[in-house]
Parts: structure tokens; sequence; C-alpha cells
């Protein structure tokens, strides 16, 4: 095969590459519109900065056997809170608020759920969930 022949065929070889690359190329870091952050991190901030504030920070006596565990960013895409014992941080969670994907949906789960608590803990999140950050009555 002759020179000419030769850099005719390397030229065409680089030129499928680059194009084949070229449709390939996706950004698989892209943020989501919105302020870069998808609707179920956002309502998660929402919910998880309130319950903060009302459950924690407030020093409820009701919440005085938990702490949270913030897993806002985690790499699964699901944001969520943990509420864990105070005592054993890295115990088993009781309360889980969470929501997936690009939904606003949040859900709570849980054994507290099933305990006298459980009714408060919903009407906080829902309450919540809708963009208030009002504390309503303690248990």
């Amino acid at each position: 095969m002759n020179a000419a022949k030769m850099a005719i065929r390397f030229g065409l070889v680089a030129l499928a590459g680059l194009a084949l690359v070229g449709c390939q190329s996706k950004s698989y870091n892209s943020a989501p519109t919105g302020g870069g952050k998808s609707a179920s991190l956002r309502a998660m901030e929402q919910v998880a900065i309130a319950a903060h504030k009302c459950w924690i920070a407030s020093k409820d006596p009701a919440f005085k056997s938990y702490q949270m565990a913030n897993e806002l960013n985690n790499f699964g895409g699901t944001p969520r809170f943990l509420l864990v014992p105070a005592k054993h941080y890295g115990g088993k969670p009781l309360l889980v608020v969470q929501a997936r994907g690009n939904s606003n949906r949040v859900e709570v789960f849980g054994p507290l759920m099933g305990e006298s608590l459980g009714g408060r803990i919903g009407s906080d999140i829902a309450r919540w969930q809708t963009g208030s950050s009002d504390c309503g009555a303690k248990a």
C-alpha cells in the first residue's frame, strides 16, 4: 500500500473515531435544572431543616432519645435523614424520612411510626412538606 492511500485510511479512521466519541459524549455530572437541585433534594432540605429545628435543636422532650443523621447528599440519589438512638449514632435507624428521584413526595417509615409519636411525626412532616417551618404542638 502506498503512502498516500495509507494516509487517507488513517485520516478516515481518525475521523470515524472522533465522530464516534462525539456521538457518545455525555455529561454524567450534569446538574438538574432548578438551581442544580432535584425536586427530592429541595423537598428534603426543607423538611430536614424544620425537623432539626423543631425536634432536635429545640430540645423537644419527645425527641431527646434520638439524634438526626443527615444523608441529604448521599450517593444513592435518595436524599434522606434518619433518627437514630442518641447514645448509638451508628445504630439501626428508628425513623427514615426520604424522597426519591425528581419527586417532591416525602416518604416516612420506621419503627417510630408505629409508636405513639408516629402521629405527630406524620403531621409534622406533612406540614413541613407544604413549605411551613412551624413546629406545631409538642407532644
